[in-house]
């Protein structure tokens, strides 16, 4: 098949997620065309079958701001032409399906619409009374649309109203890629021997309750020796420093920022912290199960669908703060637990989640909106 993909190309998990499906289903012999402002970057180097269409926003004086939608929109349509894709893969809602939908109309060209729903588009923007109307539309036209959750799909319906019957296909990973690494040779740069090592990554938005993670962290240090590590930025992230510095934990804490590569780094870790209040799916949840690390986390969203309460980590509500604490100290402190918990998340990850099995779901859902009369 010629499949378009279009994503946002930075670090989020629905732009790593599309890039990963991109290259597996390249690998697979289909013709796998990225359209997007800026290269993915999960997408660096040269790929067999996979291309790149960059968009280019007008920068015209008379526009206030450069209209991207629109440009994306026309690009959209000349690579369709161009190359005669059969499907067009967006994912989210606003403004990738509108984008596809104005890109469809303006073609002459017979290709499919696939919408794939990640969180955002709907928990945060779907709340917005202005934005309800065309987001639904996008879902309304489209071929075919997907969640990555059954909560989502959901809060989808709950939030929109929207008829249009969702599929849930999951998140996954690239067990090549993820997978529990040796990685002595850089663990003395983090930790001690005798210390445990936490970690938690995400963009730092107020959603994923960072400060919940320092404090839980910071009980848990008192009972075992551990270290913290914090990969990513976002608006949050100025205020936990001040919060980390206020709590005298400046030489446990440790700000790695943005991280292109971080299968090693949750390979270092011995639990993944993820007490977010919103979390459509926790992508990073599975690739920590796929390092072999247990997670801690909350009851939000999707995130039960990933992590299996009492098997592959432990999740308690939003903001229970104390209980997560004390059953990451039980976790860290009962080795059979642990070793049980890690290799039980390392089977349902290669399982449930393996990245073979949720591509067949996406190429047999391509084929069925392609064997579909208009």
């Amino acid at each position: 098949m010629r499949i378009g993909i279009t994503c946002y190309p930075t670090h989020g998990g629905s732009g790593v997620v599309a890039t990963e499906l991109g290259k597996l289903l390249a690998e697979r012999g289909h013709q796998v065309h990225f359209i997007t402002y800026d290269m993915p970057f999960r997408l660096g180097g040269f790929h067999h079958n996979i291309h790149y269409h960059a968009v280019e926003a007008n920068h015209y004086a008379l526009f206030r701001y450069p209209p991207y939608d629109l440009s994306l929109a026309s690009r959209m349509a000349q690579v369709a032409k161009q190359h005669q894709l059969d499907i067009l893969h967006v994912h989210y809602a606003v403004p990738h399906a509108i984008c596809a939908y104005l890109a469809k109309q303006m073609s002459d060209q017979n290709f499919k619409v696939v919408t794939t729903l990640h969180g955002t588009d709907i928990t945060i923007l779907g709340e917005d009374p202005s934005l309800k109307d065309i987001i639904t539309f996008g879902i309304q036209q489209s071929d075919a649309v997907t969640a990555v959750s059954g909560a989502l799909i959901q809060q989808t319906h709950d939030l929109l109203c929207a008829q249009k019957s969702i599929e849930r296909i999951y998140n996954f990973v690239d067990h090549r890629m993820y997978y529990p690494r040796d990685v002595t040779d850089i663990r003395s740069q983090y930790a001690r021997e005798d210390e445990h090592i936490l970690f938690h990554m995400s963009n730092f938005r107020p959603v994923k309750r960072i400060g919940d993670v320092i404090r839980i962290f910071e009980r848990v240090q008192q009972e075992v020796p551990a270290r913290l590590l914090l990969v990513g930025e976002g608006p949050e992230l100025p205020k936990m420093r001040e919060e980390v510095e206020k709590m005298g934990l400046s030489k446990k804490v440790c700000f790695l920022g943005k991280q292109d590569e971080v299968a090693r780094l949750i390979s270092l870790a011995d639990l993944l912290l993820l007490p977010s209040e919103k979390e459509s799916f926790g992508l990073v949840a599975l690739e920590a199960m796929a390092c072999g690390v247990p997670t801690i986390g909350s009851t939000a969203d999707g995130i039960p669908e990933v992590v299996k309460n009492g098997e592959t980590g432990w999740l308690a509500e939003v903001g229970e703060v104390e209980e997560m604490a004390t059953k990451a100290i039980t976790l860290l402190t009962d080795r059979d637990q642990y070793q049980a918990f890690s290799q039980n998340g390392l089977a349902r990850s290669r399982d449930t989640f393996c990245g073979d099995r949720i591509v067949d779901q996406y190429e047999v859902l391509y084929q069925r909106v392609l064997e579909e009369t208009q």
